[in-house]
Order: structure tokens, then C-alpha cells, then sequence
């Protein structure tokens, strides 16, 4: 997936650029969950079919879409869903960059890719918290 200038959404079929406003990306897809003026999400499928949450963070200096969330609205099996975030992900993206040890007995992955970073991670936040995001860069 060429990922530098936008990311494909599988369903809703669409292509949201980097740096797109939140006027241009509510007129884009017309289902979108105001959070706040600069956080909206959506459930989606993407990369080969999985299905999830999509939380589209923009900057609050009107700068426009810069990072992507991926996340679910329940975690019976924290593990389970680590790992298929982690295979969706590897399909897609290949390798990451690097690894280390995480939290909860999970690791943690970084992709360093042309024009953004990927990282997925469980952090204890008031109980297990899974971070799957995609940041374009600065």
C-alpha cells in the first residue's frame, strides 16, 4: 500500500489524503463520529480485511489530518487482537523497523516507513490499552 500521500479505507471505499481539513474529510465520508472538532472516527475494514474502529486525528492549528488510530470498542481477548492487528499490519506494511519488550507480556513494533511511522504497542492505562497508530510525518 502506498501510504505516503493517503490511506485506502476497504470500506467505506475511499482514499483520505494527509493533511486533509475536517470540512473536507466530513464531506469525503458523510458517517463520520464527531468526538471532538478535531478527533472523528468510523468502523471500517482496511489492509486485507480487518475490521475495526478508525479514529482520524487532526491537528487543532487547522493543519489537517495527521495520524490514524486503529482500535476496537471491546477487547475480550487482548492478545488475540494484538495479533491480528500485528498480522494485518506485517501483510501489508512488512517487517516493522524494530521491536522491543512491551507491556502486558506483548512486544512492542515501530515501522519507519517513507513519509510516516506506524507503532502498536499495550500499555497498562487503567487496565491493558492497545495503541495501533499511524503517524504521518513531521
Amino acid at each position: 500500500m502506498e501510504i505516503r500521500e493517503a490511506f485506502t479505507i476497504e470500506r467505506p471505499a475511499v482514499s483520505v489524503p494527509w493533511g486533509i481539513t475536517a470540512a473536507e474529510l466530513n464531506a469525503l465520508i458523510p458517517d463520520l463520529r464527531r468526538v471532538t472538532h478535531v478527533y472523528y472516527t468510523l468502523p471500517v475494514t482496511v489492509l486485507g480485511g480487518l475490521r475495526c474502529m478508525l479514529g482520524f486525528h487532526l491537528r487543532g492549528d487547522g493543519g489537517g489530518l495527521s495520524e490514524l488510530e486503529f482500535f476496537r470498542t471491546a477487547y475480550p481477548d487482548q492478545r488475540a487482537s494484538f495479533e491480528e492487528f500485528q498480522q494485518h499490519f506485517e501483510r501489508t506494511f512488512g517487517p516493522p523497523s524494530s521491536s522491543e519488550p512491551g507491556g502486558e507480556g506483548l512486544p512492542s513494533y515501530e515501522w519507519r516507513l517513507p513519509g510516516v511511522s506506524i507503532i502498536h504497542y499495550v500499555f497498562d492505562r487503567f487496565g491493558p490499552e492497545e495503541h495501533m497508530r499511524i503517524r504521518r510525518a513531521a
